[in-house]
């Protein structure tokens, strides 16, 4: 294995700040947690569902000032189906998708600038209103709805007096689970004080009951401040229970993502349980969770390959196509002869790491650091070889933290990249690129956080433009959006609120420049269900290398398969163009 180059010595950048660091270098020391319980909510769900049931439908008669008719609307369309007056039964569906947002920068700061001045503006959430769920809810019993179809509803924001808001900014978290099912709902702000989700399950994954679970954990876009750890809310408002009807509407088989499918900003997907061995509770004495046999297969057509292998008892991820779990053989084919380049945060190095053990059969990582460019053989014995160079983005100097898109200042770093496809006879074939944790903890503003996504989007497209110049073809690059932070951490400065903000805007600044020749690689999505607690994270990664200790949560061991499972993702993505 080749030796990392050592590039040009970084110098501090001219004119650059020294910025404070909330919580120190460690993003897990404990003084960074602060009390992360949920508060109680006030009312019984019984008693608040029924009061402000009967509350909306009174508001819908006399006042359209506030919502609109658009949301009245949307609210008549949603009882219909619930009632029955929308069924679809026999009907041939879609599967649930994220619409691109264009214009998704702008958007964001004319909402996070919007002014208040009028009580129901200025007026603080403290609980919510969603009309259709919680009737059924005041009713004692579980919602019914269709399995496979597309449920739409709508809620309002309240204040403390129960009287509704006008404008938007809440971040609320929103998950469905059931015994073999987790995804998460996607959620539209209207800007107007009511909120939009909708969600899916799949006929095959329906019985059994489900749950709906509503946190509010910022309020008026207080996550997208610098130091949002104080600001935190954090109530669990609502924990509805749903069951799915059986239902003869079909939906289409997910195909194996090709391409094409990598050219969305954003995914809707969900994990799904396709086995489960019930006596695989604890970690073996490498701490691993070897649950099922490495050969189990995949249940088309939510996988292909080994489902053993991903050591997850069982849970696999699919979006708007199913991904191929690759064997050490089929994922050596691929990447024979291919230049891997990375550039990001220290998840990468996790990413890599458990590429190169799980999937292909590497025991020696030792070299895989924060920066590092080597050599790989097939340690089965093949000819097989591949390059991977990873670059950390976090700051300038690797041994630093909390800098992200701003140590692209720093001369000396800029040169070092540009260096790996300025000389030498070729270029990587596949950039991944990432940035979000340590720019939550840099940037003092969404405002500034989008000039610096623009300094970076350029910078890129500079190189890229003298990739073309020299004569090569331009690396296929997918931007690898950022985690969304567990447990502890979704209160501190890289919480998800603030990581899914500068995902957007880092994505479409790339979109802009013309920089991501191969597309969106949606990992927030991926680890959004599982992003409650630190049981598959340690707060900012999901991959940390298994190990028969204690973890955070006080259990021995951790789960590791969320970012195995990107792995594959990426080995798609790679691999399947």
């Amino acid at each position: 294995m080749s030796a990392p180059p050592h590039g040009p010595t970084p110098s501090a950048a001219a004119g650059e700040a020294k910025k404070p660091r909330p919580g120190g270098d460690d993003p897990k020391k404990p003084s960074c947690c602060g009390d992360h319980h949920p508060r109680k909510p006030g009312p019984s769900t019984a008693k608040l569902a029924l009061a402000s049931f009967l509350g909306v439908v009174v508001l819908l008669a006399v006042d359209a000032s506030l919502a609109g008719f658009g949301a009245h609307r949307r609210l008549r369309r949603q009882y219909l189906h619930y009632v029955g007056g929308a069924s679809r039964e026999g009907a041939s569906l879609s599967w649930l998708s994220v619409p691109d947002q264009p214009n998704f920068t702008d958007d964001l700061l004319a909402r996070w600038l919007a002014p208040g001045g009028t009580p129901c503006r200025d007026a603080r959430t403290a609980n919510i209103s969603v009309p259709v769920l919680d009737e059924a809810a005041a009713g004692g019993a579980a919602a019914a709805l269709g399995a496979a179809e597309i449920h739409e509803f709508t809620f309002w924001a309240l204040d403390e007096a129960g009287q509704r808001r006008c404008l938007g900014g809440d971040y609320f978290e929103i998950d469905l689970s059931g015994d073999a099912w987790k995804s998460r709902p996607p959620v539209v702000d209207h800007g107007d004080g009511s909120y939009s989700f909708r969600l899916q399950v799949a006929p095959r994954f329906a019985a059994g009951e489900f749950h709906l679970t509503v946190v509010l954990l910022f309020r008026s876009f207080e996550g997208l401040k610098f130091s949002s750890a104080r600001f935190k809310y954090r109530a669990e408002l609502r924990r509805i229970p749903l069951r799915f009807r059986p239902s003869n509407a079909s939906l289409p088989a997910l195909e194996t993502c090709r391409a094409a499918d990598f050219g969305r900003d954003a995914w809707s997907g969900r994990w799904t349980r396709l086995a489960k061995n019930d006596n695989c509770a604890d970690v073996d004495a490498a701490g691993r969770y070897r649950c099922l046999e490495p050969e189990h297969p995949c249940e088309a057509p939510w996988c292909h390959g080994p489902l053993g292998a991903l050591e997850s008892n069982g849970w696999v991820y699919s979006a708007h196509c199913s991904f191929k779990l690759f064997t050490a053989e089929a994922a050596w084919r691929c990447l024979d002869g291919k230049w891997l380049f990375f550039w990001g945060d220290s998840n990468h190095v996790d990413t890599i790491r458990n590429l190169l053990t799980f999937v292909l059969g590497v025991t020696d990582t030792s070299m895989v650091t924060r920066r590092f460019d080597a050599e790989f053989k097939n340690p089965a014995g093949g000819p097989e070889t591949l390059r991977i160079t990873s670059i950390f983005n976090g700051h300038w100097n690797m041994s630093m933290n909390y800098l992200g898109l701003h140590s692209l200042r720093n001369r000396g770093f800029r040169q070092l990249i540009r260096s790996y496809f300025m000389s030498g006879d070729r270029v990587p074939d596949v950039v991944i690129l990432n940035s979000g944790l340590h720019d939550g903890c840099y940037w003092t503003s969404v405002r500034a956080y989008v000039q610096g996504a623009e300094f970076a989007a350029e910078f890129w497209s500079g190189v890229l433009a003298k990739v073309r110049a020299r004569g090569h073809a331009v690396p296929r690059v997918f931007y690898r959006t950022t985690v969304a932070t567990g447990g502890y951490a979704r209160d501190l400065a890289f919480n998800p609120s603030k990581m899914e903000a500068y995902n957007g805007v880092l994505v479409e600044k790339m979109k802009q420049h013309g920089v991501l020749t191969g597309g969106v690689i949606d990992n927030f999505d991926m680890t959004f269900p599982w992003h409650y607690d630190n049981r598959c994270n340690d707060g900012v990664h999901y991959g940390r290398a298994p190990a028969r200790l204690v973890w955070r949560d006080g259990k021995i061991g951790h789960q590791y398969f969320v970012d195995l499972m990107l792995g594959h993702v990426l080995l798609n993505a790679i691999c399947n163009g």
